[in-house]
């Protein structure tokens, strides 16, 4: 459940920044079909690479992380 909401969060960030998914994935360094397993909910991100996420999209990974996960 948690890496689906993750994923959501990831989906919806990286289209308001105006990334299409293969965009975005070879930025990542990563095939399209890994982050649309992330994005989808099917596979956990890795800290590592939330980092290079927020990172990629000029937010904070607090920014980034479901609400409900927030401290």
């Amino acid at each position: 459940m948690e890496a689906e909401k993750w994923g959501r969060r990831i989906r919806a960030f990286r289209k308001l920044k105006g990334y299409t998914q293969e965009s975005f994935a070879k930025q990542l360094c990563i095939s399209v079909s890994i982050l649309g397993e992330i994005e989808r909910g099917n596979r956990v991100p890795s800290n590592e690479f939330l980092h290079q996420v927020a990172h990629l999209l000029n937010i904070t990974v607090e920014e980034l992380a479901p609400p409900e996960l927030e401290n």
